[in-house]
């Protein structure tokens, strides 16, 4: 698409009158602006801080590159799955997904390498050939995963549910998931086998959610280990189609999507959210329902006025989660094609050892440490359009854990004017991460052409997310224990959407989306997913928040 999908601020008057405004436009934001755009004929002003549309969805371009900062790849967009339906629905069919062959990640520990391919009968075949005396292991292990992956649907659905249905039916639909969310994953896993290589193959991609084995919810593990069993997707075009393929959607119900936008504060008004201030212009924006995708901590630490969220116990709550890892992104460009480098399409999870916590924390105490980890992804080589739009170039990100103490020191400068002595350490950090690709594909060392390194103070600035945390919220069990991340909050006409509401990731984040519009319209939103007892939970014969029954929502 050549069209400017979203305007800046300062460049379009807001003076009409919407239904709802949702503050960022990540793909949790985007989703539920669809959704009740399309199922609810809501028309809703979307406001994004970045000068980009799409959250963590976006590119950046360099003159003839571009770079995802986000989508690495996607799981569960086959045909026909849920996932897919959910991305059709809110962008009327318009993403395209390009599929990454057999093997969708390489993992590499100490030099041993293990390849996990598509599909789930495939990925066993290959754990039970690599450790053949732990099959019995590997069979608890899928089991303990599809247990955990069934319940979150009934959780997930407890979250929409009004108070005194959700008192009633709350703890009846979370018990299953309680059972995975409340232990962590080393803990699951260690009662199943000793063999400490195979549980490091089969939770190496705890990058993918932030937090290692002896600190994450195993139900996260399993949602994400589940996600990619039947393999890895790119979005053809590049990530930034998810929100070229969704605005239309919004814009077709009458609403707006502007960038540049940033929100200084919700203004709440006899203790009912009634609308934003803006911080460019200190103007009043009036909406009877406020929706932030800002995260859980940039909304109730920053966006909602402190009496308020104090009256309403939200410090109480934010206390007891922690915010997620932080990490660095070394964006890198080639003069030569995908095809030429011999660039992979699956990516590559690279760590210097099995033990992934004591990595972390050496890591976390001396800068100088082997770096635990690098994920490298190759988004010239997945995207089959990639060479129409940047002929003859290619691009590559290279990822690891960086935790944010190390920049504080620089956390009060500015974007492109910090002290020389950050800049001779990014230098420093970004070598490393080059010498650990090169050891893997020595074929691209004197090939790059461009280079940039993302720090956690770059996402901070960029996301509003306080200490550059990557996946707002940490997934441990104590996250999944608290009752607060739900679509409404405590504050009448407030809202949450995205991925703190649900789990991190592109999918998580959708479906927060989802959540949030479902709980909004009181409508058959959940599009064929869980049960037909959950359906009819779901579609409780609860007034609207938005002013319309759930019959006349559902069908406006």
């Amino acid at each position: 698409m050549t069209r400017r999908l979203a305007q800046p601020y300062k460049r379009h008057p807001v003076t009409e009158q919407y239904d709802a405004i949702v503050i960022g436009s990540g793909i949790g934001g985007l989703a539920c602006a669809a959704m009740l755009a399309k199922h609810g004929g809501r028309k809703v002003l979307v406001l994004e801080r970045h000068y980009t549309p799409g959250g963590y969805t976006h590119v950046f371009h360099r003159p003839g590159y571009e770079w995802d900062v986000g989508v690495h790849y996607v799981g569960g967009v086959e045909p026909g799955s849920a996932i897919r339906r959910m991305f059709d629905d809110i962008s009327d069919g318009a993403i395209e997904w390009a599929d990454m062959g057999e093997v969708y990640d390489r993992v590499i520990i100490d030099g041993d390498t293990y390849d996990l391919p598509k599909g789930r009968r495939n990925l066993r075949a290959m754990l039970v050939d690599r450790f053949p005396g732990e099959e019995a292991a590997i069979d608890a292990y899928f089991e303990a995963v599809r247990s955990a992956v069934s319940a979150s649907m009934p959780f997930q659905a407890a979250k929409t549910l009004p108070g005194p249905v959700a008192a009633v039916a709350g703890p009846l639909l979370r018990r299953n998931f309680r059972r995975w969310s409340d232990r962590t994953t080393r803990e699951v896993l260690a009662e199943l086998t000793d063999d400490q290589r195979l549980i490091a193959v089969l939770t190496a991609q705890f990058g993918d959610y932030g937090l290692a084995p002896a600190d994450s919810s195993f139900a996260m593990h399993a949602l994400v280990a589940s996600h990619y069993f039947r393999g890895g997707y790119y979005p053809v075009g590049g990530s930034s189609v998810i929100a070229e393929s969704i605005i239309p959607v919004i814009e077709r119900a009458g609403g707006t999507v502007l960038v540049s936008a940033e929100v200084a504060e919700v203004v709440v008004e006899d203790g009912r959210a009634v609308g934003v201030r803006m911080a460019a212009d200190d103007a009043v924006l009036r909406a009877p329902i406020v929706i932030s995708d800002a995260g859980v901590s940039a909304t109730f630490d920053r966006l909602v006025p402190r009496e308020v969220a104090e009256r309403a116990g939200l410090p109480e709550h934010l206390a007891k989660v922690a915010p997620s890892m932080a990490h660095l992104c070394l964006y890198l460009g080639f003069e030569r094609p995908a095809e030429e480098l011999g660039l992979p399409k699956h990516n590559l999870w690279i760590y210097p050892s099995d033990d992934y916590e004591g990595t972390i924390e050496a890591s976390r105490r001396d800068p100088g440490a082997a770096l635990p980890m690098l994920y490298v992804s190759f988004p010239a080589a997945k995207d089959p359009d990639f060479a129409r739009r940047h002929p003859g170039r290619a691009t590559i990100d290279v990822i690891t854990a960086a935790p944010y103490e190390w920049f504080e020191p620089w956390a009060g400068s500015r974007w492109k004017r910090r002290a020389a002595e950050y800049d001779a350490f990014k230098a420093s950090l970004a070598e490393r991460m080059l010498e650990g690709l090169y050891a893997q594909l020595p074929q691209l060392r004197g090939q790059v052409a461009v280079q940039e390194l993302s720090t956690p103070l770059t996402t901070a600035h960029f996301a509003g997310y306080a200490r550059g945390e990557l996946y707002g919220l940490e997934h441990s069990p104590e996250r999944f224990a608290q009752g607060f991340l739900k679509p409404a909050t405590p504050i009448p006409g407030l809202y949450l959407t995205g991925q703190d509401i649900v789990s991190c990731g592109v999918a998580g984040a959708l479906f927060g989306g989802v959540l949030t519009a479902t709980t909004l319209l009181r409508g058959p939103l959940m599009l064929g997913l869980g049960t037909a007892a959950l359906q009819r939970v779901v579609r409780s014969p609860v007034r609207s928040p938005l002013g319309r029954d759930r019959g006349s929502a559902a069908n406006a």
